[in-house]
């Protein structure tokens, strides 16, 4: 539990009442916002793809037989260095969030995640960390350069859309603009204390430390859910 003084300030329920609805004009004009840049994402145009093969289980796959069938596909480049024995820690914990994904079904879509190291690698590393989706291997491929998560360099996700063979690259984001994917930032963000991160915007007293250092790293994720989550200390 942090150690901390600092609590908001006590009020009546109608002084609390107001800032509330004070507040909630805003949260409501941001979601309107939001939902005027989703109408505009669905009116960006699409980019035709060459041919990708990716690596996956049961070996060699086209880019176009990853959707499964489906017409819409959502990609998480993770960051990956090979032979490593912990992959990125913000990747690992990120993608530990998806474990039900099958809602996605009722919208002809997948989400995958692609990563550039060895498939045998990559599987084994899901198994570790106790991953719930369906990983591919660009190692042999362009692909992962081609969609701006080149290895080595950074994350990020991409949406593909399918016609028949032919795949078309229709949105892409990273860095922050992964967040609006996440439930973790925004349960994070409602707490009166927030991330308790240095950068943020609190008022004076609030706790707070070096960004990044409440996350829950890849071993972390691996005792909570990986392969030998059981096993005995």
């Amino acid at each position: 539990m942090t150690d901390t003084t600092a609590f908001p300030p006590v009020v009546d329920a109608a002084t609390w009442r107001g800032e509330l609805d004070k507040l909630r004009q805003r949260e409501k004009a941001a979601t309107r916002e939001l939902d005027a840049i989703a109408a505009e994402r669905r009116r960006l145009p699409m980019v035709e793809l060459p041919e990708y093969t990716l690596i996956g289980a049961d070996g060699a796959v086209r880019l176009a037989d990853v959707f499964e069938g489906r017409s819409q596909l959502i990609v998480y480049n993770h960051m990956w260095t090979d032979g490593a024995e912990w992959q990125c820690g913000g990747c690992t914990g990120y993608t530990s969030q998806f474990t039900r994904l099958d809602f996605l079904d009722n919208y002809d879509a997948r989400f995958v995640i692609v990563t550039s190291g060895p498939i045998e690698e990559a599987l084994a590393y899901r198994d570790k960390v106790g991953n719930a989706m369906e990983w591919y291997s660009s190692s042999e491929s362009p692909f992962a350069t081609d969609v701006d998560a080149a290895p080595n360099t950074g994350f990020g996700v991409n949406v593909f859309l399918r016609d028949g063979a032919t795949v078309y690259r229709t949105w892409h984001t990273n860095g922050r603009g992964t967040e609006q994917l996440s439930h973790t930032f925004p349960l994070i963000d409602i707490l009166p204390w927030g991330r308790q991160e240095l950068w943020q915007d609190s008022p004076e007293g609030w706790p707070q430390r070096p960004t990044y250092s409440g996350w829950l790293d890849s071993p972390d994720i691996a005792r909570m859910y990986g392969n030998t989550a059981a096993a005995p200390s």
